[in-house]
């Protein structure tokens, strides 16, 4: 019999209250589901404290009553040791109960992870985001999802409390490689937006101008549209950090190399990220990659 979902009989455990984790979080505090949450740094998450959430000193201790628990954390490394580790999630998540990592990670980890609580008779899900911090407190995500098809469908109510484009991609893995796909996207975008900017400023233009018009066109996206005027402000706050992202890239290329696959435009774009990193902007947000690319441009 499958888990019925709803805030009178389901409790939820929370690992992860950064930039995203936290308005994701929250959105599920303000429907009124007993939440349960656990940081590295306890600081960012008083915000959730104070709508209600109780504190747990451990992966473990987050889990251990939970029916559903989310975890959305920084690197795979991250990942493994706050379900795998001494204090993981896996020693105390009950059988039948749900997991949900919305970390942007590897592939094979979602798939080691299934495979691991499907020896507890648990259920995983791999399920990574894209939207940045705007998508998260709008609840406005894209939520790409891997596992079994029957835990999606479970958890499908809490996924819509998040987000607004919801896609079951197939097993274990498949969220990932699918986050992969858009992370591959954004990378080719992103340095197209930032060119299009220098360009407009070369040649006398209103940048907010520019962006206003070409972004009613087939060069319309969402990273000209609220990238582009924090780029012109000179507001590199991040929505989703630099350090990140190259974590995202490497682990991109790294598949694409298992799979025999050149990515040539991707190899470019990291390299990059990395000099943007070198420079000091690794806590900055993506769309700060503007100042590597005036600084090739002797802007």
């Amino acid at each position: 019999m499958a888990m019925e979902i709803s805030p009178g009989k389901t409790t939820i455990g929370w690992i992860g209250t950064g930039i995203m984790g936290a308005p994701m979080a929250g959105h599920l505090l303000r429907a009124g589901y007993q939440l349960s949450v656990h940081n590295r740094t306890r600081s960012k998450a008083e915000p959730l404290l104070q709508q209600g959430a109780t504190w747990a000193d451990s992966p473990a201790d987050c889990a251990a009553d939970a029916d559903v628990i989310f975890t959305i954390v920084g690197f795979p490394a991250d990942v493994e040791q706050v379900h795998l580790g001494d204090k993981g999630i896996i020693h105390s998540i009950r059988k039948g109960a749900i997991v949900v990592d919305m970390t942007t990670s590897e592939p094979s980890l979602a798939k080691r992870l299934a495979d691991e609580y499907r020896q507890k008779g648990v259920s995983s899900l791999d399920a990574p985001v894209s939207g940045g911090d705007v998508g998260a407190r709008e609840a406005r995500l894209a939520i790409m999802v891997g596992g079994e098809q029957d835990a999606f469908e479970t958890v499908l109510p809490l996924f819509e409390l998040m987000g607004k484009n919801i896609a079951y991609m197939g097993p274990a893995g498949a969220g990932q490689h699918t986050k992969m796909c858009n992370q591959i996207l954004i990378a080719g975008t992103m340095i197209g937006v930032c060119e299009s900017l220098i360009y407009a400023a070369k040649a006398g233009l209103d940048q907010s101008a520019v962006i206003d018009i070409i972004s009613k066109g087939a060069a319309g996206c969402w990273s000209i549209s609220n990238l582009g005027p924090r780029i012109i402000k000179r507001d590199f706050a991040p929505g989703f950090i630099v350090e990140h992202f190259i974590k995202d890239m490497k682990i991109a290329l790294s598949e694409a190399k298992a799979m025999n696959l050149k990515l040539p435009g991707l190899e470019l774009v990291e390299k990059l990220y990395e000099r943007l990193a070198q420079i000091g902007s690794q806590h900055d947000g993506t769309h700060a990659l503007i100042r590597v690319l005036e600084e090739m441009a002797g802007e």
